[in-house]
């Protein structure tokens, strides 16, 4: 009968005291939240707008119309006339990117723009009678790239430099209302220059699948001759023109992230 009793109490003390020793025990600890690396690892398409700003340099357009227009050898001296074009640039980009392990982030970009940018400036003709002049007009029409783009993310801000191939889609004009006594005259020649880019810019993720960047790019095209023809007579010649851009310009790109955000 003792040992009977001895058994109960034995299994209510356990009882008791079994939730008390639970308590004492230490509880397991949840790992804190640490959020994800953010990478630029992915490909990105988006559209850009901003200002242009061009430098052509024509050699020699008083030649082309007092040559083409009375005979050869008719112009002494060379004479070079430089525009400036101006104007609003608006396109857009695809491209991809990889980020490493060091933060260096390494890609391939192609842009397309189009531009209103358009120059102007005056010549005089000495073989003419007083007062001849000519109005040299250069227009930019487009503007292309293929480049390649290393920078340093610095998390969700990406510092980089760009640069690689260009073209460049032109027209020049060399126009008048008379020369020598004569009609009017009116050259016109196009030109797909080809040349090279280099530039640099700060793009800023700033949602999960969206960045917005600001960029200034250097154009090098370099000298090309260009055939003129006049839009009257039929007569043609040849000009000269060394030219560069340069443009500013804001971007709005959408990510298809690799590893995410």
């Amino acid at each position: 009968m003792k040992k009977i009793r001895f058994i109960h109490v034995a299994a209510l003390a356990g009882t008791l005291t079994g939730p008390a020793l639970a308590a004492d025990l230490p509880m397991k600890s949840e790992a804190p939240y640490v959020d994800p690396r953010f990478s630029w690892t992915g490909c990105y398409v988006g559209g850009h707008v901003g200002g242009g700003m061009g430098s052509k340099a024509m050699t020699d357009p008083v030649q082309l119309v007092q040559d083409s227009l009375i005979a050869p050898g008719t112009t002494t001296g060379v004479t070079t006339v430089t525009t400036s074009p101006t104007g609003a640039v608006i396109g857009g980009e695809i491209g991809c990117d990889y980020q490493f392990s060091s933060n260096v982030v390494m890609g391939i970009e192609g842009t397309a723009s189009g531009t209103t940018m358009r120059g102007s400036a005056m010549v005089g003709l000495p073989a003419g009678v007083p007062g001849d002049v000519a109005l040299v007009q250069a227009n930019n029409d487009f503007l292309a790239s293929v480049t390649g783009r290393i920078g340093y993310a610095f998390d969700n801000i990406l510092i980089y430099g760009r640069g690689g191939f260009a073209v460049a889609g032109d027209k020049y004009d060399v126009s008048g209302g008379t020369f020598n006594g004569g009609g009017p005259f009116h050259f016109q020649g196009v030109d797909n220059r080809y040349g090279w880019i280099a530039g640099g810019g700060v793009d800023w993720a700033f949602a999960r699948h969206w960045s917005a960047n600001v960029e200034y790019d250097y154009y090098g095209f370099g000298n090309g001759n260009i055939l003129m023809t006049d839009q009257f007579s039929g007569a043609t010649g040849v000009v000269n023109v060394k030219q560069s851009v340069q443009v500013v310009k804001v971007g709005l790109n959408f990510h298809i992230w690799g590893s995410g955000w």
